[in-house]
């Protein structure tokens, strides 16, 4: 994939000591109408023209454009780790980054890149957009001003949020603790599982101690690669054996995220439990998520759930559907042994789960 980029000092007094890499995958914020009032991406070496109070943030700021911007209903696995990639190379350069991204599958993007990204120490800030940044009421202006302070604050010389983040209409939360919630209200984006990471008013108020903090002296290590022989099984009151058999027969399958129903249950006929049984034995991977945007799995509280727990379903706990998917993309990417899996699972690597 091609890239244009763009140097742009916003500064008009001196050079800046701060760096941002935005890098433009595609999405609602970076179009604009043309003459026949379509929307197209705009060339962000003229950015200021849709954005002049950027100068007021002195910042050195480089754009990466995507040359063939993507929607983001077509972002696959290929591009998260080009994504990873992009960032991995250009960390030493930058003292932050922002990822211009559509809202649609948002939420999965930044899960799969705080997973991708181990220990990383600087921001990651995903933002974007519901209206374009040339409509008049457009949110893409106050998204990206927002965001690039975001990404520009330190405290004692260190980032005051080392982590991947959605900031979107005037809050920040963690990436992977986020979800799509809106289409039609500015207010895209919920973490219900999770508090708040910042909130965006005259000033921007910071919850410090929600906010993730890496380890000491360790470095930045890049997972590279992810596998996408995942499935997701929802389930529904009258769902069929045959549908359920047919999921579970799906050539090469690894790993399936089953939404499950309150705090991790399901059906407990025979026929279904067998089924579940029998890919499990078969070294399919069972992660078990709840349908509900809040709370979490505790397999084994009700008689609906000891069953799930005992042939070896793995309990997802709080994680969201975009989190467990691309966790476990990640995770069979790299292992094999069941108690590996189940050990990696299961532990919280930056955030995106709460072990009691």
């Amino acid at each position: 994939m091609k890239f244009t980029t763009s140097n742009i000092i916003t500064s008009s007094a001196k050079a800046p000591d701060t760096s941002i890499l935005i890098i433009y995958t595609g999405g609602t914020l970076g179009m604009v109408h043309n003459d026949k009032g379509s929307l197209i991406p705009f060339d962000f070496a003229s950015i200021m023209d849709h954005i002049p109070s950027l100068r007021k943030l002195e910042l050195n700021i480089t754009v990466l454009s995507f040359d063939n911007p993507i929607d983001s209903s077509n972002v696959n696995p290929g591009h998260w780790e080009l994504l990873g990639q992009m960032i991995y190379e250009n960390y030493s350069e930058y003292d932050g980054f922002v990822v211009l991204h559509g809202t649609d599958t948002m939420a999965f993007t930044a899960s799969a890149i705080s997973f991708m990204l181990e220990n990383l120490s600087k921001p990651v800030i995903f933002t974007g957009a519901q209206l374009p940044i040339s409509a008049p009421r457009s949110d893409a202006r106050e998204n990206l001003i927002t965001s690039l302070e975001i990404a520009s604050t330190k405290i004692n010389g260190k980032p005051m949020v080392p982590e991947v983040a959605i900031y979107f209409d005037s809050v920040l939360l963690r990436g992977n603790r986020s979800k799509k919630v809106e289409s039609v209200h500015f207010d895209a984006f919920e973490s219900e599982n999770y508090p708040l990471l910042a909130e965006a008013g005259v000033v921007i108020n910071y919850n410090d101690k929600f906010i993730h903090q890496p380890e000491e002296n360790l470095g930045l290590t890049l997972h590279k690669k992810l596998n996408n022989k995942v499935i997701i099984l929802k389930l529904f009151p009258g769902i069929s054996e045959a549908a359920v058999e047919a999921i579970f027969g799906i050539k090469g399958l690894k790993g399936v995220v089953m939404e499950t129903y309150g705090s991790g249950n399901a059906p407990t006929d025979e026929w279904f439990i067998n089924l579940l049984k029998g890919a499990i034995d078969k070294n399919i991977v069972i992660l078990n998520v709840s349908q509900c945007p809040g709370g979490k799995v505790d397999q084994g509280r009700y008689e609906t759930s000891e069953d799930l727990e005992n042939i070896g379903v793995i309990s997802g706990l709080d994680l969201t559907l975009e989190a467990a998917v691309t966790k476990l993309m990640m995770v069979l990417a790299e292992e094999e042994e069941k108690a590996v899996i189940k050990l990696r699972m299961t532990n919280s690597v930056c955030g995106e789960m709460t072990i009691n």
